[in-house]
């Protein structure tokens, strides 16, 4: 499978987790039930003027009123059916080599949020092809982590090293790309990695909190 399919792929598993785990079960997207996270996925496709609200902290309020409206105006398969389509034909997301480059992570990401909030979850085995993509992608972290007041460095299992933030006291992170991902996007309670370095440093990314 090409990598313009990863988010495809993606979208249906993860639609198919949310309607397995019904509009009420809790998610690793804090505060959020599946509900709430089915109406941010159809917002941010759907919904261009609030989409931004996403990012931006100016323009959230818009982007939440927007959210629960989406959520409490009608039966929560029709939402969950509704991301499952796709975007609309003039979203940008429409495009497939957009699609792969902002939805692939995105629906990984969120697909885990469903699955490791349920107790007796396991990682999934990903095929090597959607692994090398995360991989690629994991320099985006930069953008997430580039505060915290360490030097960190990726490493995944095939020996591969990424430095993501500079300065600072030296912590190695390892793990597959899509642990990794999960980590670096603040799902650190759920995400199995190893990290090695100056006790220091590791003590500041234990306790620090971040999110996208």
């Amino acid at each position: 499978m090409g990598n313009e399919n990863w988010a495809r792929a993606e979208r249906h598993a993860l639609s198919d987790a949310l309607v397995d785990a019904g509009p009420d079960a809790p998610t690793l997207c804090q505060g959020w039930t599946t509900g709430d996270l089915a109406a941010h996925l159809v917002i941010r496709e759907h919904r261009p003027d609030a989409a931004p609200g996403i990012m931006i902290p100016l323009l959230a309020g818009h982007t939440e009123k927007v959210r629960l409206r989406f959520r409490d105006s009608g039966p929560y398969a029709e939402l969950v059916e509704r991301f499952r389509a796709g975007p609309p034909a003039w979203s940008p997301f429409a495009l497939s080599v957009m699609d792969a480059a902002a939805n692939t992570t995105e629906y990984f990401v969120h697909h885990e949020d469903v699955r490791r909030a349920r107790e007796g979850w396991e990682p999934r085995e990903l095929p090597a092809a959607l692994e090398e993509h995360l991989w690629r992608r994991l320099r985006a972290a930069r953008l997430v982590l580039r505060r915290l007041p360490v030097e960190i460095t990726f490493a995944d299992p095939r020996g591969r090293t990424q430095r993501v933030t500079k300065g600072g006291k030296l912590v190695t992170v390892r793990g597959p790309a899509s642990e990794l991902t999960l980590w670096a996007l603040g799902r650190k309670g759920a995400a199995r990695v190893e990290m090695t370095g100056e006790a220091e440093a590791i003590n500041v990314l234990n306790q620090g909190r971040w999110r996208l």
